[in-house]
C-alpha cells in the first residue's frame, strides 16, 4: 500500500512546516489538511486517509482531518484543441477527430491547505468532517 508512504512523507512535510513558523507554532496543532488527488494518479483516496491515521499519530497532525478534493481527468486534444474529461479508465483519444489527446489534470497529489488550531476556538467548531470531494 504506497498510500502509507504517501501519508508519512505528507505528515513529515506538514509537521515540518509547522515548526519552521517558529516558537509560536510549538504549541501549534493542525486542525485540517486538505489534499489535492488526482483520479490519475494512482492513488486510492479511501486508503490514503486510513494512512494518514496511522501517519498522524504522536504528531502535530495527530488529530487532524483530513479533506481528500479528487481533481477530475482532463485532457486536450493537439489536433483540434478539444479539451475534455478522460473518465475512468481514461479515454485518451479524441472523440472529434481520432487524434492521441495529452493530459493535462488529473494526476495531482497536493497539499492544498492546513489549517492550524486557535487556542480560542474550542476543538471541532467549523471543521468540516473528513470527506472526498470532487474537484472539477
Amino acid at each position: 500500500m504506497h498510500e502509507l508512504s504517501i501519508a508519512m512523507a505528507v505528515v513529515d512535510q506538514v509537521a515540518s512546516a509547522v515548526r519552521e513558523q517558529g516558537a509560536e507554532a510549538e504549541a501549534a496543532r493542525v486542525r485540517s489538511l486538505t489534499l489535492r488527488v488526482g483520479e490519475l494518479s494512482g492513488v486510492v483516496p479511501e486508503a490514503l486517509d486510513f494512512s494518514f491515521g496511522v501517519a498522524a499519530e504522536g504528531t502535530v497532525l495527530a488529530d487532524a482531518r483530513l479533506l481528500i478534493e479528487t481533481v477530475e481527468g482532463r485532457a486536450r486534444c493537439e489536433g483540434c484543441g478539444r479539451d475534455t474529461a478522460t473518465g475512468m479508465p481514461p479515454d485518451l483519444w479524441c472523440g472529434a477527430c481520432e487524434q492521441a489527446l495529452s493530459l493535462t489534470g488529473g494526476r495531482e497529489l497536493e497539499i492544498a491547505r492546513v489549517v492550524l488550531e486557535d487556542p480560542e476556538i474550542r476543538q471541532g467548531d467549523d471543521v468540516p468532517e473528513a470527506s472526498h470531494v470532487p474537484h472539477r
